[in-house]
């Protein structure tokens, strides 16, 4: 145990380190709710999202919380031996999902992801297939694509990420000045291709614009009110890339949450989000 009590920790091996997961109680009441998988934010800890893992549970959902590869419970820190990038993350959400198969058996299956989080887990269904998962819902994710961004935003977009790119290549890794934690410069560097062309890289050989628009699991897209990072409009373009999947597009509004938002806050504010997470799942078809 973690020493909370809200969840157990435990922790998923992969090449060149390990994944730490974070594993709910189940709802009350049931021992075969749908379960949804949560992949955080770039730099933010599995453990921010205790208020909506705890809204989920409200719902009658089953919540796991992953952290991405390096960061919270994750291991090893990022440092300038890692090659690793977004490759790697799609393929980190295999390696939880196959952990947790004795867990999914017979249950629907939910990967919800919060910005750099729902990239990966979009990438890992483009890349690998959805065959074990039976929906997605991607919450305050976006194409960062700076001509996306809303007014005069976009100018101070571009050098910014391509800045931050820039100095990951040339100290060997994002040491987190002011902006999403210390990451792997692998990482960095797709996420500032993202930035700079408006396209997912090519990664391990395959045209993952392509494998994207052939994604067909279900998806739910909800954009938050006030997010200067990923504004409605990036979300309107990373959903104009899933041409094959059946897609649900809504926003969550500071009216429906009844408290500011932003990019990160809404995690504090996620009641009426979870219960309408909780009816996606549910109208999913069953497994």
């Amino acid at each position: 145990m973690s020493g909370d009590p809200e969840y157990a920790q435990e922790f998923v091996d992969v090449d060149g380190g390990r994944l730490g997961v974070q594993v709910y109680p189940e709802p009350t009441g049931t021992t075969r709710a749908p379960m949804v998988v949560i992949w955080p934010a770039m730099g933010v800890r599995a453990r921010y999202y205790r208020p909506f893992a705890a809204a989920l549970r409200a719902a009658g959902l089953a919540v796991v919380v992953a952290d991405l590869r390096g960061n919270g419970a994750s291991t090893p820190p990022p440092s300038r031996a890692d090659r690793y990038a977004y490759a790697e993350l799609a393929d980190d959400v295999g390696a939880v999902l196959a952990a947790l198969k004795p867990r999914l058996d017979g249950r629907t299956r939910v990967l919800l992801g919060h910005s750099l989080g729902g990239q990966a887990a979009l990438l890992h269904l483009a890349l690998h297939g959805g065959g074990e998962v039976d929906g997605l819902a991607l919450v305050a994710v976006g194409i960062p694509y700076w001509r996306n961004y809303p007014g005069r935003s976009g100018l101070s977009v571009l050098p910014y990420t391509q800045g931050i790119a820039a100095t990951a290549a040339l100290l060997g890794v994002w040491p987190g000045w002011g902006f999403g934690g210390r990451q792997a410069r692998g990482v960095i560097r797709d996420w500032a291709y993202t930035a700079r062309t408006g396209r997912f890289p090519r990664l391990n050989g395959t045209d993952t614009e392509a494998a994207v628009r052939a994604v067909r699991t279900p998806a739910l897209a909800v954009s938050v009110d006030d997010d200067k990072y990923t504004p409605h409009e990036t979300m309107d373009a990373l959903c104009a890339k899933l041409t094959s999947a059946p897609l649900t597009r809504e926003r969550y509004t500071v009216a429906q949450a009844g408290a500011a938002l932003d990019h990160f806050t809404w995690v504090r504010a996620s009641t009426p989000l979870a219960r309408r997470i909780a009816r996606f799942a549910d109208d999913l078809p069953p497994r």
